[in-house]
């Protein structure tokens, strides 16, 4: 495995493992301490999630494929998937919770496509069922801890706690992604300068003849 591809992982156990957290306990959340909170509204609330996500990540996909800064994008994304666990914490009416559902899937459909694509490009060949293999249980292992422990701590601390929780989490993921921000704008840099030695080096053979 290449540092991306660590890094990458790295930063997806961070983030899933911190919404292992909370997923078993939203929808109980939202039907006993959210104000027009049901079992329905919170099944509409992942549906909103859903919808959302899909909407945006088919046309984001089209454009960071040509983009360069796909790094930039992922943070943004996974800054606002960060953000939604924050907001669970002031949440007191169904309306606000619609709200946060909506940037989760916005966050999700910057991050998703984003993500896939650096992982794609940095798979080394002949091993993409291994390094998938190790992603899906890595973060599936740390998703089956969490689960259990999210309860407890919503058990025991309360709620807001495990948001606080969750939120600390996937910002430890979003800063894993601002390491490989710079390494990528480290090689951009290089590669750039590398153009310009060759461009250089041509002039110079030119003139000479």
């Amino acid at each position: 495995m290449n540092r991306t591809i660590k890094l990458l992982m790295l930063s997806d156990i961070f983030v899933l493992t911190g919404f292992g957290l909370i997923q078993p306990i939203l929808a109980i959340f939202i039907n006993e301490g959210v104000v027009g909170g049901t079992i329905l509204t919170a099944g509409m609330a992942s549906t909103l999630f859903l919808v959302t996500k899909s909407l945006v990540q088919l046309p984001f996909s089209k454009y960071i494929d040509n983009s360069e800064k796909k790094t930039r994008w992922l943070i943004l994304g996974t800054a606002l998937i960060a953000a939604v666990p924050v907001m669970y914490i002031f949440i007191d009416n169904i309306y606000q919770v619609y709200l946060a559902e909506t940037l989760y899937g916005i966050g999700s459909g910057l991050a998703y496509p984003t993500w896939v694509g650096l992982w794609s490009l940095n798979l080394n060949p002949g091993k993409e069922s291994f390094e998938w293999s190790v992603y899906s249980t890595s973060t599936g292992l740390g998703t089956a801890v969490t689960a259990a422990a999210g309860a407890a701590i919503a058990s025991l601390a309360g709620f807001t706690a495990t948001f606080i929780l969750t939120g600390f989490l996937c910002l430890l993921g979003c800063g894993i992604l601002l390491m490989l921000d710079h390494e990528s704008a480290s090689k951009r840099r290089d590669r750039i300068l590398s153009a310009e030695m060759k461009s250089r080096s041509r002039l110079d053979h030119l003139s000479l003849d």
